[in-house]
């Protein structure tokens, strides 16, 4: 037994050892997790129970920390996955910690990597520490907020993600409205994420992006000989999204006889393929977004008004990026980190290319904030995204930076005029070319071509 003996202390050791940190952060509310290198759980404080229920810190061991609290801040690109890969310490960020059965709880999480001592006293296999407080204890703290896909520090969307986390335990109907790339498919995702139906399936459907033949057969399915061309049967989307969320983006462009139909299905959960007499469940829960005002287009009678409230039983609606400038800088540090990953490079932001990106207005909110990264990647050389290595609007002074704005009308809706002529210059800036302009403007091709359509466009260029 001798030979074995001094590996058994360093055990029993690092086993008081861990017991000691715990019971230390416990007298003062703190939870604590160690993990190895491989970002797993190796050890949890049994504290944590009182956070996510009984059982719940023995049910962490083994598990991959970006599984607890989010891709954006433990996965491969995370800010505290590479936070802690480089030595640092963060403070104060919040995350949404889950454990199933039990749901999810908004804390605020410190990590640091683990000095390990020469006595041995700590677990040799352990490398980083996260230390957990409530989040409503943290109320004060400036550092951002991961949350299912959302990256924040303002208050407007601190909000939301409050509300999301409200919602969880519910399955009510929710309607996402805000300008184009503000993010509302991703806030459609985290209300699945965090809901009772998280583990059935999320299906997106554009609505602006079929002719309304097309997309009945899209939504619904259809039987063969339905129609010319319908050889077989097809399901439709509220068939694939069974148990989980439909997305119904660009509600606002629904044709007026599938509002309908649509409307049937709201109230009596069921519907029919075309061409079939057949009733079927709708099994789904519906998440609209629209980046219209829809009260407009209930006033002008170009949407049903009973639709309008069935589908607005949750409202939510996304500022733009210009009226949360906080969001900015941990939204351009988030993207750059994802973006860098699927390229294999890891680069930081110059403080002046984070000024340029602070100074910039972002008609185009969050997309087009994603595509000038995805820019500033191609062109950089180095391992430092530089201000000229960002888009040239960005970097333009004065009124040249905010160039490809349109601007809104009180109502949120841009002044005809207006809008044709930023779409008109962003057209032959980008020499007509509607995917290029579509990215400048933050906006999709089925919208910019619908536009160009409007405004007498469309046999330009």
């Amino acid at each position: 037994m001798g030979p074995d003996r001094p590996a058994i202390v360093g055990g029993e050791a690092a086993a008081l050892g861990w017991a000691a940190v715990s019971a230390a952060f416990g007298s003062l509310g703190r939870f604590c997790l160690a993990l190895g290198a491989d970002f797993r759980v190796r050890h949890a404080s049994e504290r944590i129970d009182d956070l996510l229920g009984r059982g719940a810190s023995v049910a962490l061991h083994g598990r991959p920390i970006a599984s607890l609290l989010g891709d954006e801040l433990f996965g491969a690109s995370g800010a505290l996955h590479e936070a802690l890969l480089a030595g640092e310490v963060r403070e104060g960020w919040r995350a949404s910690l889950r454990l199933d059965p039990s749901g999810s709880r908004l804390v605020s999480v410190t990590v640091a990597p683990l000095r390990h001592d020469p006595l041995g006293v700590c677990d040799r296999e352990v490398s980083y520490i996260v230390v957990i407080r409530p989040a409503e204890e943290a109320e004060g703290d400036a550092a951002p907020t991961g949350f299912g896909g959302l990256v924040a520090r303002s208050p407007a969307m601190l909000r939301i993600i409050r509300l999301i986390q409200d919602l969880q335990a519910s399955e009510v109907t929710v309607l996402v409205t805000g300008e184009s790339g503000t993010g509302k498919e991703v806030v459609a995702r985290a209300v699945h994420a965090h809901s009772p139906r998280r583990d059935g399936p999320f299906v997106a459907v554009n609505c602006g992006a079929l002719p309304a033949e097309l997309l009945e057969s899209e939504l619904f399915g259809h039987v063969r000989g339905a129609f010319t061309g319908a050889n077989r049967d097809r399901a439709g989307r509220f068939e694939l999204a069974s148990g989980g969320t439909l997305f119904l983006d660009e509600i606002g462009d629904l044709p007026f006889p599938l509002q309908v139909k649509l409307l049937r299905v709201l109230q009596e959960k069921t519907y029919e393929r075309v061409g079939d007499s057949r009733t079927r469940p709708a099994d789904v829960r519906i998440v609209a977004a629209t980046n219209l005002d829809l009260r407009t287009a209930v006033a002008r009678g170009g949407f049903r008004e009973d639709l309008y409230y069935r589908l607005r039983v949750v409202p939510i609606e996304l500022p733009p990026l210009r009226s949360r400038r906080e969001d900015i800088e941990p939204i351009a540090r988030f993207l750059l980190a994802r973006v860098g990953a699927r390229r294999g490079r890891a680069v930081r932001f110059s403080p002046d290319a984070v000024r340029a990106l602070l100074r910039y207005g972002w008609p185009g909110n969050v997309r087009e904030l994603e595509n000038g990264i995805e820019y500033a990647l191609a062109v950089s050389k180095g391992q430092t995204i530089l201000p000229e290595d960002l888009p040239a609007e960005v970097t333009a002074d004065g009124p040249a930076a905010q160039a490809t704005a349109i601007p809104l009308s009180p109502a949120g809706r841009p002044p005809a005029t207006s809008e044709r002529e930023a779409i008109e210059r962003a057209l032959q800036q980008h020499r007509w070319r509607r995917g290029e302009t579509a990215s400048a403007l933050g906006i999709s091709r089925a919208t910019l071509w619908r536009k160009m359509r409007e405004l007498g466009l469309a046999g330009r260029g």
